[in-house]
């Protein structure tokens, strides 16, 4: 009997440490530390929307506790109460306000606004419960309505472009647009085919360069050579030529001369084309009839 009693202590006192461990674990999640003593301050608000248990509380940017409760006042209605846990070297000076802050998130967290002067909220005592203007009410009491007015605006400039864009008009210009991006691509492969040519181009025009320099030259020693040539010696050579020619001419035409007569008389002509077929014909009939002209004697 004492053995299984033992056993039963045992299982007890285990399952209350895993109690306890629970607990503690479940409060150092919402930031909660049960070895840290705090002073527990209270504030109502009428909206608490986006504040949760383990929110920070926090002074000048500085966290300084966290929300422990919220729960509703019933026999206020309309009204919130919100426990809060503070460091417990914090003091409050009367006239602090506990200020509901709302970031983009839509999170809330409480920041203590401290008053001047030394005389101190004891612990447990009610704090002054506000709603500050946050981000978020900024965004809906100042910038919704410009985005209300602009709308409108943007409505019909998006119906604008709507009507753009199903323009025919439009797709042939878009259309047109991709045959020049076309044309343009393959002018810019041909030009870059180009380019890459142009050193063999550059060599062969050097080659041009060097042939046209060695043609230069050729001609200048040549321009050279006629420079020394004896021009006017030749020239007189010529001359001399002609004038021998033209006067063989003159005597050609001339009939005082044998052969200028012979050209020039007409009877002379044909008396020596008579005879030139008189020999013809005698020799002719010298091949045909030998007999006639010459006598063979046999003894």
């Amino acid at each position: 009997m004492k053995k299984r009693f033992s056993k039963e202590l045992i299982i007890g006192g285990l399952v209350l440490l895993a109690l306890l461990i629970l607990v503690f674990g479940i409060n150092y999640l919402k930031g909660v530390n049960m070895f840290k003593p705090s002073n527990y301050y209270f504030a109502t608000y009428t909206d608490v929307a986006g504040l949760a248990q383990s929110a920070p509380v926090t002074v000048n940017g500085f966290k300084v506790g966290l929300v422990r409760e919220i729960s509703y006042e019933y026999d206020n209605p309309g009204h919130i109460k919100v426990e809060m846990s503070l460091d417990r070297h914090l003091k409050l000076p009367r006239g602090t306000k506990a200020m509901l802050t709302t970031d983009m998130l839509g999170t809330s967290s409480i920041a203590l606004e401290m008053a001047p002067g030394k005389d101190f909220h004891n612990v447990g005592d009610q704090l002054i419960g506000a709603n500050a203007s946050g981000l978020m009410s900024s965004v809906t009491n100042d910038i919704m309505p410009s985005i209300t007015a602009i709308l409108p605006k943007i409505d019909s400039i998006l119906t604008s472009m709507t009507t753009i864009v199903s323009d025919p008009a439009l797709l042939a210009s878009v259309q047109r647009l991709d045959k020049i991006m076309a044309n343009i691509e393959t002018s810019s492969a041909q030009l870059n085919t180009t380019m890459k040519a142009m050193p063999r181009i550059a060599e062969d025009a050097s080659g041009l360069m060097t042939d046209l320099k060695t043609i230069s030259n050729d001609l200048t020693a040549l321009s050279a050579k006629l420079r020394e040539m004896p021009i006017d010696s030749t020239m007189n050579s010529v001359n001399s030529i002609a004038a021998r020619l033209n006067t063989s001419m003159e005597k050609l035409n001339s009939k005082d001369s044998s052969l200028g007569l012979l050209l020039n008389d007409t009877g002379l002509y044909n008396n020596l084309n008579a005879s030139a077929a008189s020999l013809d014909s005698l020799l002719k009939d010298v091949k045909q009839n030998p007999k006639r002209y010459i006598s063979i004697k046999v003894f």
